[in-house]
């Protein structure tokens, strides 16, 4: 699992940061085989009245795909920020989740914070749920990239999304704790 975790946070690291190159406004689709992977809009499956995004898998994937958008950060630079949406599940056969990423000036390859509800996943078939992700927003932050994650075969829905700054009473999520301060058991020792 912890090699899985790892795999992922670097695969979505290498996503281009798409900010500077398309519209914030909407969701893309990235990953590390957009062949395997649908991104649409579905005014069948809906939350509260209103239509949803789908993301889903065609064909027997391994890798995952990801509905995502990246926006500045400047109006949260400094803040502690929350992104909450409610997500459906379809036969997810490996896992998914929400994920974040505050990245710094070198882009998607300097991450300031980091969680993709790897500790925490989606699995299987679930009715609609909320789920947050919770992660401070550095000064010297230069994006935010935000969206749901769909590793292999299944199908996710997106829908009442919310982004917000909070107080810093509320907790991080930040990779589910699992990001050490230093580099630790370098040489694989107990």
């Amino acid at each position: 699992m912890r090699a899985r975790f790892l795999v992922v946070c670097a695969s979505l690291m290498l996503i281009p940061a798409i900010a500077a190159a398309a519209s914030s406004k909407c969701w893309q689709l990235a990953g590390n085989d957009l062949s395997c992977y649908q991104l649409d809009r579905d005014f069948v499956v809906t939350y509260a009245g209103k239509p949803s995004g789908r993301l889903m898998s065609v064909g027997e994937c391994q890798s995952f795909g990801t509905m995502v958008q990246c926006i500045d950060p400047g109006a949260y630079a400094g803040k502690r920020i929350r992104f909450s949406a409610h997500v459906k599940a379809l036969d997810v056969m490996d896992w998914a989740g929400l994920w974040m990423r505050v990245d710094g000036e070198g882009g998607c390859g300097t991450t300031l914070a980091f969680d993709n509800m790897n500790g925490r996943p989606i699995k299987g078939s679930r009715d609609w749920a909320r789920y947050d992700i919770v992660l401070d927003v550095a000064k010297e932050a230069k994006s935010i990239c935000l969206g749901v994650l769909l590793q292999g075969q299944g199908e996710v829905w997106l829908s009442g999304v919310s982004f917000e700054a909070v107080s810093t009473a509320v907790p991080t999520t930040v990779a589910d704790g699992r990001m050490e301060k230093n580099p630790a058991k370098l040489n694989f020792e107990r």
